[in-house]
């Protein structure tokens, strides 16, 4: 084998991506299934959809990361899921599936058209950084509010990460991860019994655009993509020094959107969370050659699709407090880099600090989640510290 196609299989790549995958699925998961039942699918109908979401996932990360040479994680809306939870009660799924077109075309108007980058422009990396850090908050808390009931699991790869972290910072993650499997499996927490191997066939609905469901749907599912999981997944990119362009990713991700609607497939849009676990030095050394993590990803959520709800039921195979932490410590770092990064400029200190406060708050105003509002209020912070300043 060639130097540089065992390159591609670095143990720190293949993790990385791996890990990614594992927190996308068992964070969220559970709401998919939720929003597929509120729309009346039958179970072909919810393979189909994570189906058309792994899929999408995966063409997406492998073809944009290659394209750019920039690890670029693409993800499901979950807060556009939890929105679809209540939204598609009593819709049928002909007019879901038709307001989901009706998202993605907007989504993927909205980056063609390099109306989002021009806003972008104007948003300070001090706030963005901010926003990332409110964001990945939770996942550093939750290592340790899960400490005092999972303390036989927790505290042994808090150890490991921090010792690992000292010797082998490369492999801190990795490392971790397999002692929480291997102590997990000793305490008879993983149940592997529990999985059903099963290939997804796809499902083709013939969307119906009815009015209400558009407005009703549609239009929040584009709103809360954009402002929930776009912006802060742009600033996961812009935080780490990647200066891909924007328009060209918001707008590949809504047309793979209007392609795999019919499928189920109800939005796609860029990664924040598990997109930070692929740019952190964990992942690669170089920042270069992180992208090879988010390639990785892709492939495995390719395989994710083409087993629909199976790897989805593998992942909930392994215990909750296991994924929360690795998680957590998989994050920490870039949750550090972010805040030193938000601080920095004390001229901005403190719409830093109101950007961060409210996203890490988790208010949802109007079905729009805290990222936006910490962004809009920190925004706000800004101009008025501005004018004071100018006066």
């Amino acid at each position: 084998m060639s130097k540089s196609l065992t390159a591609w299989f670095s143990l720190s790549h293949v993790l990385a991506g791996f890990v990614a995958v594992l927190v996308g699925y068992t964070s969220s998961a559970a709401i998919i299934f939720q929003a597929a039942a509120a729309a009346g699918a039958t179970p072909q109908e919810t393979a189909s959809w994570f189906w058309a979401l792994g899929v999408g996932m995966g063409l997406t990360c492998i073809g944009l990361s290659l394209r750019f040479r920039s690890p670029i994680l693409t993800a499901w809306s979950t807060p556009g899921a939890a929105l679809l939870v209540t939204g598609l009660d009593g819709v049928p799924m002909a007019e879901a599936i038709g307001a989901f077109l009706f998202a993605s075309v907007l989504l993927a108007l909205a980056g063609f058209s390099g109306a989002f980058e021009r806003i972008m422009r104007h948003v300070p990396k001090t706030l963005a950084a901010a926003m990332l850090a409110g964001v990945l908050l939770r996942f550093g808390i939750e290592v340790f509010t899960a400490l005092p009931a999972n303390a036989a699991l927790i505290a042994p790869m808090l150890l490991c990460f921090i010792v690992a972290r000292r010797l082998l910072p490369r492999y801190a993650v990795p490392l971790t991860l397999l002692l929480g499997l291997f102590i997990a499996a000793g305490q008879g927490a993983i149940y592997l019994d529990r999985v059903k191997v099963d290939w997804a066939v796809p499902v083709f609905t013939t969307p119906v655009f009815s009015l209400p469901a558009l407005i009703g749907v549609g239009l929040p599912l584009f709103i809360v993509t954009m402002a929930s999981q776009n912006v802060p997944g742009l600033a996961v990119l812009r935080v780490n020094g990647y200066a891909t362009p924007a328009s060209p990713l918001i707008g590949w991700t809504g047309l793979t959107g209007v392609l795999l609607a019919p499928f189920g497939g109800f939005s796609f849009n860029l990664a924040a969370i598990t997109a930070a676990i692929c740019m952190s030095r964990d992942a690669d050394a170089d920042p270069a050659r992180r992208y090879r993590a988010a390639v990785w990803a892709g492939v495995f959520y390719l395989v994710s699709g083409l087993f629909g709800a199976t790897v989805a039921s593998l992942f909930a195979a392994f215990p909750h407090a296991l994924v929360m932490a690795i998680a957590g410590l998989a994050l920490l770092g870039t949750i550090g880099n972010s805040l030193a990064a938000a601080l920095a400029d004390e001229g901005e200190r403190d719409a830093a600090l109101v950007t961060f406060l409210v996203t890490a708050s988790g208010i949802a105003l109007f079905g729009v989640g805290s990222a936006f509002w910490g962004l809009l209020f920190g925004l706000l912070t800004a101009f008025v510290s501005r004018r004071r300043a100018a006066g």
